[in-house]
């Protein structure tokens, strides 16, 4: 594309917008999302402006985790539709300029998946290897004390074969043998499978989990662990995630997408910033093109904090790695409640002006809310496994708001989750006519972006702010904007400083979370109202300053 030519990498200047499948449209009824729905909204996703879309899975699984437990890597489940249905979304996309980015989940399988059935029907099994098994302890139970991220043992017995099996999350996920040269060839194969089809890239689950400690040593005791934590958080996973055999792996994957044109990996990987960026890789073993950054999401929400942790962000990247922001996912709590609507809106502001590639994920444009899931609808096995800790993701995957009526235009059908209560006034055909939405205030940013290559490409420079303002400038080839955020419900104010001169606060607010207070002009100050964030298009600074 002549645009991607001229402005940098398509991953680099685009966004990149999360769609879970089972919430986003129902095509035929039966209450979940399908991938003809997904088609059927393209038009949207073409009109907010976004660039690619990120598809949670899709895959024939069981659903124990839906969906994160694969049964075949390289077909789609019924529920979603057929191979035609997929290829006709692909080729839909395409033809809108959209990418499509696969969810690939090469951690574990389903314990349904052929390999595992093979592998656990005997000890001889060809199979067998792919997996990983141990005898148990001396003293009899697990082999050590490896826990699972969904709570309990990371380790089942089997009783065919006498041996413990090892799975990172749920029994029915069993984790594959990295270290296998066979399991590497197979998966890699699955990869080339949906990038000879066309996919754009591949978002990879839990990479930092591929490879374990080869020896299977006990992982310490965490001594900052506190009751009411979740019990994975007992021990410090130093032996069963991030081990440095893993870059092989990633690079290996690396590789292969670098065989086809204009393709992107990303990585999921929450690990603090310093062992995140490895994952970028070196030169002579590459890795993950955008290992994700989710300091959006775990951080505070508070000017100081976020704002160092911008800084120490760009300063740990290596040279040549371009970074990237999450503000939401299908983990964790969605922005609007995490912060409130007002603020949601200054966090978006903050997403699709910072330097590095956006990451949205859906209804996030409409300020969608934390759903409360009835005990009786719950659907999240991590919520059924650590019943009161609230760790359930059933509150941030309910159905997209797409309207006010009846389903809320997402189905005919009760729908797999319940719908939020403020629906009817919360969707995107109540948002898409009112100019100061959050909806038209994200397609606003978006628009802005792309037209400005300072805030898509240019270069990031922190300014000194008080509390509770956090403020930066992004400069490319001499057109500079100034973003000023206030991250508090009371007035505040940035004013020029020794630092700041050679900007000069001078020039006009191009956009604005209140809409009604864009296009004014700033001369030496900026004030902001409360839950006010602001891009100011600067003038050149004058030459005797």
């Amino acid at each position: 594309m002549s645009e991607g030519s001229a402005r940098g990498l398509w991953w680099q200047w685009g966004i990149v917008y999360q769609i879970y499948p089972r919430s986003f449209q129902d095509s035929n009824g039966d209450g979940v999302g399908d991938l003809a729905g997904i088609s059927s909204r393209l038009d949207y996703l073409e009109w907010l402006g976004v660039d690619a879309i990120w598809l949670s899975p899709i895959y024939p699984s069981p659903m124990a985790d839906f969906g994160y437990d694969v049964s075949d890597y390289t077909a789609v489940h019924p529920l979603f539709g057929s191979m035609a249905d997929f290829e006709s979304l692909l080729g839909e996309a395409h033809r809108r300029n959209l990418r499509v980015i696969m969810d690939f989940v090469p951690n574990h399988t389903s314990e349904e998946h052929p390999w595992f059935r093979s592998a656990r029907s005997s000890r001889d099994d060809p199979k067998r290897d792919w997996f990983m098994w141990r005898d148990p302890a001396p003293g009899g139970g697990p082999p050590n004390n490896w826990l699972s991220v969904f709570g309990g043992r990371a380790w089942s017995f089997d009783e065919t074969t006498g041996q413990y099996y090892y799975h990172a999350y749920l029994p029915e996920q069993p984790d594959l043998n990295w270290r296998n040269p066979e399991v590497r060839e197979a998966m890699l194969a699955a990869m080339r499978f949906w990038l000879d089809k066309g996919v754009d890239g591949f978002r990879v689950d839990v990479m930092w989990h591929l490879i374990k400690d080869e020896h299977f040593r006990d992982n310490p005791v965490n001594p900052d662990y506190r009751n009411g934590m979740p019990t994975y958080h007992q021990q410090v996973p130093a032996f069963s995630v991030d081990q440095p055999e893993v870059h092989e792996v990633v690079a290996e994957m690396r590789r292969l997408v670098d065989e086809y044109r204009d393709r992107v990996l990303i990585g999921e990987i929450y690990l603090p910033i310093p062992q995140l960026v490895a994952y970028y890789g070196r030169s002579d073993q590459p890795g993950a093109h955008l290992p994700f950054n989710f300091q959006l999401i775990t951080l505070p929400w508070d000017a100081r904090e976020i704002s160092v942790a911008i800084d120490r962000y760009e300063g740990e990247l290596p040279e040549e790695a371009w970074p990237n922001w999450v503000l939401g996912n299908h983990d964790k709590s969605r922005i609007a409640s995490r912060v409130g609507p007002a603020q949601a809106r200054v966090a978006t502001m903050l997403l699709l002006t910072l330097r590095g590639t956006p990451t949205m994920y859906y209804g996030d444009e409409i300020a969608m809310q934390d759903v409360d899931v009835p005990t009786d609808r719950v659907q999240d096995p991590n919520e059924r496994r650590n019943p009161g800790l609230r760790m359930g993701r059933d509150p941030v995957r309910t159905p997209m708001q797409w309207t006010g009526r009846p389903g809320a235009g997402f189905s005919d059908a009760e729908p797999w989750l319940p719908l939020a209560h403020d629906y009817a006034e919360a969707n995107v055909e109540a948002q898409r006519g009112e100019p100061d939405s959050h909806l038209s205030l994200t397609r606003r940013l978006i628009a802005l972006r792309r037209a400005e290559p300072a805030l898509s490409l240019g270069e990031y420079y922190p300014v000194n702010a008080d509390e509770p303002v956090l403020a930066f400038v992004r400069e490319f080839q001499g057109e500079r904007f100034l973003i000023a955020l206030n991250l508090s419900g009371k007035k505040a104010d940035l004013a020029e400083d020794e630092s700041s001169r050679r900007y000069g606060w001078h020039g006009e607010v191009v956009c604005c979370t209140h809409a009604n207070r864009e296009r004014r002009r700033v001369a030496g100050r900026v004030p902001l109202v409360a839950d006010e964030g602001v891009v100011v298009r600067l003038e050149p600074a004058s030459p005797a300053t």
